[in-house]
């Protein structure tokens, strides 16, 4: 099993930071995404960041690289999971907004709907500094219409950990506390979803 984990924006993306500026999505998901994917290959998992590059790499790219490595593999032996931080309103203020999220596609297969419960699953095990104030769908998961998820061909997900427009959010995941939960979350879930994968 391949998992690519994929860090949102590049470092030339605009906004896509807290409004005092202290949390910058590109940066804070590429650590967390760093994070997961040296954890998981230490205890033996096939994992490797989708984007190593420091440049903002377009959706098409992102994509094909996924399909690149389910033509090679065989979409059944490929994960996808992007990582992003959430934003509300213009992103220049702050608001209430709080919480995680994990996001699947409209046409999203069974199994990249077990990946994304097993992801909210772990994400519960935090309480309400993680899970918000926000209305939680029966499933645990939300469906949008993404490109990344709509155009890969294995089980994608997408998660949105916490609000960069929540003071409190921010202040957590800035913590070395909040920084572990978000990787753990990933990180479990994932070995959960692989497990008679690991080589």
């Amino acid at each position: 099993m391949k998992i690519l984990i994929d860090n949102g924006h590049g470092v030339e993306t605009l906004g896509k930071r807290s409004p005092d500026g202290k949390l910058r999505e590109y940066r804070y998901c590429r650590e967390i995404a760093g994070a997961v994917v040296n954890r998981l290959k230490l205890q033996g998992y096939d994992a490797e960041l989708l984007v190593p590059e420091d440049t903002d790499i377009g959706l098409e790219e992102r994509v094909r690289r996924v399909n690149e490595h389910c033509g090679r593999l065989g979409s059944d032996n490929v994960l996808l999971v992007s990582i992003h931080i959430d934003a509300h309103g213009m992103g220049s203020e702050w608001t209430d907004a709080c919480g995680f999220s994990v996001r699947v596609s409209p046409r999203a297969s069974e199994k990249s709907k077990r990946l994304a419960k097993l992801i909210y699953a772990e994400a519960e095990k935090f309480g309400r500094a993680v899970t918000g104030n926000r209305a939680t769908p029966k499933d645990k998961y939300w469906v949008q219409s993404l490109y990344i998820l709509n155009n890969s061909k294995c089980p994608a997900v997408l998660t949105e950990n916490l609000f960069m427009t929540n003071r409190e959010d921010v202040a957590w995941l800035l913590s070395s506390v909040g920084r572990d939960a978000i990787v753990n979350i990933h990180v479990e879930a994932l070995k959960a979803y692989t497990a008679k994968y690991k080589v």
